[in-house]
């Protein structure tokens, strides 16, 4: 911890309670203390405090925690425990963790968790242009004019955006591979959408360096060390800054 202490949102990140963004909305909700005194957006934690969770002292987890999940579809990535089918509750993993990034209850495939808030904004914010990897199943044959319509960047009036240029390759008759380094709300579906074409199978098999490989569908497995360390040489100059709203990967 730094001299000046470490700012409050930062520490719950660190301390694997949950990203910065989701920090700042329990510090609004008056959820945080520090010490004797309810916690305010900007505070910073000295060594000599004691920070609480709904009355609860935090403590930080030292050991990194790194899991790679087949999620299986009907399962929400959040770790909101007022939500039934949430993904916390559904890998019943023994320490406190947090999904990295999300998939939509239809889509199924790799999901990172961890306890490391600071890798979770490493890895997702969409400024650092990092590559995760779908296989998608349309309800109709793929046409050359498809793929180059999905790759050379979509309008999407409803998000007031047009999708960065990507990756895309006929698999099948009605199969694509689809790289994306961005993650607009339900983005493949938006983008095959536009050219008529309706989603019926969205699996997401790469984040980065990481892979599904022959993973079943919900199981999970830790990164391997070889994998860690290919990833943290891809993240070293990424920004750590919290992700900004609209770039949550849903798609």
């Amino acid at each position: 911890m730094e001299n000046g202490g470490v700012r409050i949102n930062k520490f719950l990140s660190e301390a694997g309670v949950c990203s910065r963004r989701e920090a700042d909305r329990r510090i609004e909700n008056g959820e945080i203390t520090i010490n004797d005194r309810v916690a305010m957006m900007g505070d910073r934690v000295m060594p000599e405090d004691t920070v609480y969770v709904n009355g609860r002292p935090v403590q930080k987890e030292e050991e990194m925690i790194l899991l790679v999940l087949n999620k299986p579809t009907g399962i929400v990535c959040t770790a909101e425990k007022m939500e039934k089918n949430n993904v916390i509750d559904f890998l019943k993993y023994p320490k406190r963790i947090y999904p990295i990034g999300r998939l939509d209850k239809d889509s199924e495939g790799l999901l990172l968790l961890t306890n490391n808030g600071e890798i979770v904004n490493k890895i997702m914010r969409a400024g650092n242009m990092h590559e995760k990897e779908y296989i998608v199943t349309v309800n109709k044959p793929v046409t050359d004019s498809f793929v180059r319509g999905l790759a050379g960047g979509v309008p999407l009036v409803e998000l007031g955006t047009t999708t960065r240029k990507c990756k895309v390759e006929k698999i099948g008759n009605r199969k694509i591979r689809i790289v994306l380094t961005q993650g607009l709300n339900r983005q493949i579906r938006r983008m095959c959408e536009y050219f008529g074409y309706r989603v019926e199978k969205l699996e997401r098999v790469r984040i980065m360096n990481i892979r599904l490989g022959d993973l079943k569908t919900g199981e999970y497995r830790e990164v391997t060390k070889e994998e860690y360390e290919k990833l943290l040489q891809l993240i070293k100059k990424s920004s750590n800054g919290p992700v900004a709203r609209g770039t949550v990967n849903k798609s």
